[in-house]
């Protein structure tokens, strides 16, 4: 054992060694052209103005006033990129929609227009620059909103000295773009896009004796931060693309193509009709009231067993049907079925028939993900009257079976995901406390016997009463 031991904690060294390269990388790159955002090739594709709009951006900033957290020590630098003008300028150019004129750093353009006129004065040219253009739009607006740690979550597991763990984090960027009339002053379009920021943490490790005098420690993990200036760059193009598109509808340019334009405006908005669908809330989650509603059926593999005078009862598998009708998307009302074992090593093993009616509610019932908790009442019914198997004693003053139902009383709680508005998976907890003492054939104690059952299965919506609201009439 000692040696296989040995061999295991060489391998997981190599491995570790071998991978620190993939982790930790001991060579520079070489230089490569930036990367763009996943809404650039859509913007790109935008059908042609018929003429093009000279527009100027004076100042596009980080209007947050944020900086970098940092536990340590004080940091000065930004949270977010102080580059957003550059960046929506390069989007005006990728549009084909704008020609972008310098007004960011005016003061320098007319220094050097000075230069030149005051050499080409001292060399007696009279030839006298052309006058610089001017703007009809102004883009302005900024980065208005830079929130962290909007959701953080984790989780891990370690056993034996072995073990993994994950965390991630969410940030959120928000920007506002409007295009603004040089000649009138007048705001002719506000539009806003948000940006979610996504970083990831994944770390596992072994810590564990191996002899008595021998360590074996060996960890490994990534870490993954979606950059910010790329969640600005996509958050500036989205904006812009949807400033053209609705530009166009409130006729303040117009395409050179009208049937293409109108062809691209309604993929646009096919897919904007797409993300509609899902509302989200204030955190980016997606919220739908149709993902509870109507009938909704579930099959369930359980597990479980009971608490009873016993202390040797036999856990076993099962299995459950459960209907459930929503009254609205937080309220059910649930009939469940399940068949199953209930058991005492060395004295009894006998299949059961469980069936409850239960009130449920689910915490978070327009996410995806719900918590929920019921309560309710039931029965346990043996599938036949058990047999006390051979050679064992009931303890002293206690009987056998009596035929006949065993009333519960239900408690419930577990976690629902809905994959989508008609599949969702389900994992929980049901806890029954019997009525009457005896389930497993000994009536002792002041505390009845008590049955639970951990159950994982698949939900489906099958569509009947789908539209009925009875939520209106309580």
């Amino acid at each position: 054992m000692v040696k296989l031991f040995h061999i295991l904690a060489i391998g997981l060294l190599s491995l570790a060694l071998g991978c620190a390269p993939v982790f930790h990388p001991f060579q520079t790159e070489e230089v490569k052209p930036g990367v763009e955002s996943k809404v650039a090739s859509k913007l790109k594709d935008i059908p042609p103005p018929k003429e093009k709009v000279v527009a100027a951006v004076y100042r596009f900033s980080d209007q947050t006033g944020q900086y970098k957290p940092s536990e340590n020590v004080a940091s000065w630098s930004t949270a977010v990129t102080q580059g957003a003008t550059a960046i929506l300028v390069k989007a005006m150019t990728n549009s084909g929609w704008f020609i972008p004129i310098e007004r960011e750093n005016l003061s320098n353009l007319l220094n050097e227009r000075k230069i030149i006129n005051s050499t080409r004065a001292q060399n007696n040219d009279s030839n006298s620059l052309p006058p610089l253009l001017f703007a009809g739009i102004l883009l302005e607006g900024g980065i208005v909103g830079y929130d962290t740690n909007i959701i953080t979550g984790g989780a891990g597991l370690r056993y034996f000295g072995i073990g993994g763990s994950g965390q991630f984090r969410k940030d959120q960027v928000t920007i506002y773009l409007r295009a603004v009339s040089t000649q009138s002053g007048r705001i002719l379009k506000t539009v806003h896009t948000t940006k979610s920021i996504i970083s990831q943490q994944l770390d596992g490790g072994i810590f564990r004796f191996i002899d008595e005098n021998r360590l074996l420690e060996a960890e490994a993990g990534y870490t993954f931060n979606e950059p910010p200036v790329m969640a600005v760059t996509e958050a500036i193009d989205e904006a812009l693309r949807i400033l053209v598109i609705e530009g166009v509808e409130d006729q303040i340019w117009n395409p050179l193509d009208q049937e293409n334009f109108s062809a691209y405006t309604r993929d646009f908005y096919e897919d904007k009709a797409k993300d509609s669908e899902v509302e989200l809330d204030y955190f980016g989650l997606n919220k739908n009231s149709n993902l509870r509603k109507g009938f909704n059926a579930s099959l369930n593999f359980i597990y479980g067993g009971h608490k009873g005078n016993y202390a040797d009862p036999i856990n076993a598998a099962g299995a459950g049907v459960q209907l459930e009708y929503f009254l609205n998307p937080f309220i059910s009302i649930t009939g469940n079925g399940q068949r199953s074992k209930i058991g005492v090593s060395q004295v009894f093993s006998e299949h059961y028939f469980g069936f409850d009616l239960n009130i449920r509610t689910y915490l978070t019932a327009n996410y995806p993900l719900s918590p929920y908790l019921g309560v309710g009442g039931g029965g346990i019914i043996y599938e036949r009257s058990p047999i006390l198997q051979e050679g064992a004693a009931l303890p002293n003053g206690s009987r056998w079976f009596d035929n006949g139902m065993y009333p519960t009383l239900n408690a419930q709680a577990g976690l629902d995901y809905r994959i989508s508005n008609n599949v969702g998976l389900r994992v929980g907890l049901d806890y029954r406390y019997l009525v009457n003492e005896g389930i497993d054939g000994v009536e002792a104690g002041t505390i009845n016997d008590q049955q639970w059952n951990i159950l994982a299965g698949f939900t489906f919506n099958t569509g009947v009463f789908k539209n009925l609201n009875p939520g209106k009439w309580f």
